[in-house]
Order: structure tokens, then sequence, then C-alpha cells
């Protein structure tokens, strides 16, 4: 369990397909109508089974950068492909996305199974055809004993456990998470990054992750992309060359210590240059 040693220069974690990445953004920008650039020549590249965090200050565009990818609004420049997945037959790109936002945005008059339902309601699955997997979904994140109960009911990790369930029922093949644990308390939110490991390890997904805290990306992580502050521009790319599964010998390891430091190094430095652009 996350074992230590020097860490010297990471080496590249595996991944599949790292040949044809599962996703190319190419040199996006994003500027809005008053003006405000928000991205600026982004380059990055993710492979199948990949867990990448995007790290940086607030404002950076780490969240534009993750809704372009979902599709959630257009680029200004630059293009993001999806080369390994196929299009439909009305010519729309089939990109099988989980997402998950930091509110977990449930309807509280529904149900816990009725709000994990919904997606696949949206998409015209019957009740009676949905409920085996609603009920794989919940067990997943280990709620199948209240899918009777309604929001007002949970606790705010129990809310973020079916936010996370309502994305896995379309069982995607990308989870894009936006600061899901951010509002969270320090012991909920170790949970649920252990929770959310032993998913990403068992379903194979691929997870690109934002968040604004250098010890949940190293623990997370088998990659993090460090952006600059606005406009936002990828300022350095680490891999964490650190085994799973991962758990509490790993957050008191030698090896986690350096991981943060170098992360915290290279944050500091991005700013740095910023300020000294600025």
């Amino acid at each position: 369990m996350g074992g230590e040693g020097p860490i010297g220069k990471p080496a590249a974690p595996p991944t599949i397909g790292v040949h044809r990445p599962l996703i190319s953004v190419v040199g996006v920008s994003k500027i809005y109508q008053n003006g405000t650039i928000a991205l600026s020549g982004v380059d990055l590249k993710i492979a199948h089974g990949e867990f990448v965090s995007l790290l940086g200050p607030s404002g950076c565009g780490k969240s534009t950068l993750l809704r372009l990818i979902a599709g959630l609004g257009a680029v200004s420049t630059g293009s993001i492909e999806w080369p390994l997945l196929a299009y439909e037959a009305s010519g729309e790109l089939h990109r099988d996305l989980g997402f998950i936002f930091q509110d977990p945005t449930l309807m509280p008059w529904k149900t816990v199974f009725e709000n994990v339902y919904l997606p696949l309601k949206l998409a015209g699955v019957t009740r009676h055809n949905a409920t085996e997997r609603v009920a794989e979904a919940l067990a997943m994140v280990r709620l199948e004993k209240f899918a009777d109960d309604y929001p007002r009911q949970l606790s705010g990790g129990m809310k973020m456990r079916v936010s996370i369930a309502r994305a896995l029922v379309v069982k995607p093949r990308v989870v894009l998470m936006d600061e899901p644990f951010a509002a969270l308390d320090e012991i909920t939110r170790f949970r649920l990054n252990d929770d959310l490991l032993r998913l990403w390890q068992t379903q194979r997904w691929t997870v690109i992750f934002v968040t604004h805290s250098i010890f949940e990306s190293a623990y997370l992580s088998n990659r993090i992309i460090i952006m600059s502050a606005r406009p936002g521009r990828v300022v350095a790319d680490l891999p964490i060359d650190a085994p799973y599964p991962r758990g509490a010998p790993f957050r008191t390891s030698t090896t986690y210590n350096e991981y943060c430091r170098l992360i915290s190094g290279e944050l500091a430095r991005a700013m740095a240059e910023e300020s000294d652009d600025g």
C-alpha cells in the first residue's frame, strides 16, 4: 500500500493507448463575450485509464477546461478531439461521459433512487428497465439501503455519493469531476477519496479531476496538470509514480510527502512567473 523511497524524477505512469490519446486538447483558448480570456493555448493529451488532476489557483480556467472537454461550451480557438471514440449515426460524437459537480444538485422532492434514475429517464429508459442499473450504481457507492430516502435525510457525504451514483448509472468511460469533495469535512473527504480510487481501479475509467488541493491531487492521481493564473495555460505536467491501491500508509509515507513538496514547488513557481509577467 503505497511504498516509500526516493522519487527523483518520476517516470511517466504506464497508460493504455498512449500513442493514440483518448482526449487531445490542441491549442485551446476560451474568450468570453465580455473579453475575459479564460484559457490561452492549452495543449493536453489524456490516455485511456489515466487519473489526471487539474490543479491551479482560483480562476485559472480549470473548470472551464473541464466543461469544454465535456462539450458544455465551444472553444474560441483550437480543438478538442476524441480519436479513440466513435461517432453515432447522427454524426454526434459519443463520449460516454459522467460529470460530477461540486454541488450534488439533487432534487429534494425525489428519492435517492429517483435522483439516480434521472439520466436514464431523460434517455428514455423506463423505470422498470432501469431498476437493476440504478441498484448497481447505488451499490457501487454503498448506498443500496438508502434508495427510498430523500436528500434531506442524508449527510453531505452521502449526498455526494448519490451524485456520483447518478453519473455512474450511464456507465461512462470518462468521468469528469469538478471539485466534488471541496465542501466536505476532512474525514469524509478522505473516505470518498478512497472510494473513488476503488471505483476507478475496478471500473477502468479515465478520470479528469479538478481540485485546489495539493494533498488531494497527490493522493489520487497518476498525473497532475498544473495551470497558471488567468489566462489559464499548462505550466507543468507531473507524473505521480506511486503504486495503487493507496491508503493511510501512503498518506504518511515519505514518497507522498516528497510528491506534495514537488507539486507545491511547481505551483509556487508558476505563480511567481505570473507575478513577474504582471
